[in-house]
């Protein structure tokens, strides 16, 4: 018997099947009306055809979690508009192509540890850690006496992905981004 979760337990990123396809929610949100159940409106894509549909579940609708693999990879380097990752078990090197990785892409950093996702056999899905630490290349003057609430401005981190920062971030400091949202966290100490 397959493993069920209840579609109320989903989050962005959660893995389920329906009616034998592999999908992945990409955002959601709860309804609760006056009356009547909870339900739960997703944006969920399509893991094979890369295509997105909107769909809405009563919040007590079973969901088929897929039986999935993950592996611990290394990101090595770039090679034309793929990204080569190597398994942490076997060194075998796992090759995978610039849009598979969507934004992820500008979060990858040279010997960063992810872990990549497989259904039956083939790979689906590379997932990153939850933050990442990448300097500051380019970035407005930072203006003394400025705090975290006074504001923000535009820094290009090393990846080449602009990010918003607090206005006394210089370039060459290091900053912690949340790979999921791309936000701005906190400035890392030296």
């Amino acid at each position: 018997m397959a493993l069920t979760i209840d579609a109320s337990e989903i989050r962005r990123g959660t893995y389920f099947e329906l009616d034998g396809i592999l999908y992945v929610v990409v955002d959601y949100a709860r309804h609760k009306p006056g009356k009547g159940p909870t339900s739960i409106k997703v944006k969920i894509k399509n893991v094979k055809m890369g295509t997105t549909l909107d769909k809405t579940f009563d919040a007590y609708n079973k969901l088929i979690v897929p039986d999935m693999e993950q592996k611990d990879i290394q990101y090595l380097y770039k090679a034309g508009d793929e990204y080569v990752f190597m398994d942490m078990i076997s060194y075998e090197q796992i090759h995978v192509k610039a849009a598979d990785l969507g934004d992820n892409v500008n979060y990858l950093l040279e010997n960063t540890i992810s872990y990549a996702l497989f259904f039956k056999g083939e790979l689906v899905g590379v997932e990153l850690p939850t933050t990442v630490d990448l300097k500051v290349s380019d970035t407005g003057p930072g203006i003394r006496g400025d705090t975290a609430a006074g504001g923000d401005k535009k820094a290009t981190l090393e990846t080449g992905v602009v990010v918003s920062v607090p206005l006394f971030i210089n370039i060459g400091d290091k900053v912690r981004v949340d790979t999921r949202t791309g936000e701005y966290l906190e400035r890392v100490n030296k």
